[in-house]
């Protein structure tokens, strides 16, 4: 059975930086890609950021480039995104994704496993 599972968020205010993290159980974690997604009161899931099974290549969303870093460790089974200079508009529900792929997917379509996500609140 495929789990993943965020922690990590919190309340912070703005320009203040946040570490998420997503542990992973029950895939091969050093063959699938991961994806990190949001989902603000009233709108729908978006990507925020993702990273190739190797960690060779990753994609952002323009909103969080030069401010959000994602990252994995293959040996710890664990996929994070290091997010810096927050903003009120990164406030959300965080959700971490997997695929089984080559690629580096951005739309969650493309992603088959999904965590129960983790809120972040960034105040004014």
């Amino acid at each position: 059975q495929v789990q993943l599972v965020e922690s990590g968020g919190g309340l912070v205010q703005a320009g203040d930086s946040l570490r998420l993290s997503c542990a992973a159980s029950g895939l091969g974690f050093n063959v699938v890609a991961m994806g990190w997604f949001r989902q603000a009161p009233g709108k729908e899931r978006g990507f925020v950021a993702s990273i190739k099974y190797d960690g060779a290549s990753t994609n952002y969303a323009d909103s969080v480039k030069g401010r959000f870093i994602i990252s994995r460790d293959n040996a710890k089974n664990t996929v994070y995104l290091q997010m810096n200079s927050l903003k009120p508009d990164d406030t959300g529900i965080y959700y971490c994704a997997a695929r089984f792929s080559a690629g580096v997917p951005t739309t969650p379509g493309e992603f088959a496993y999904w965590g129960q996500g983790t809120q972040v609140r960034v105040s004014s």
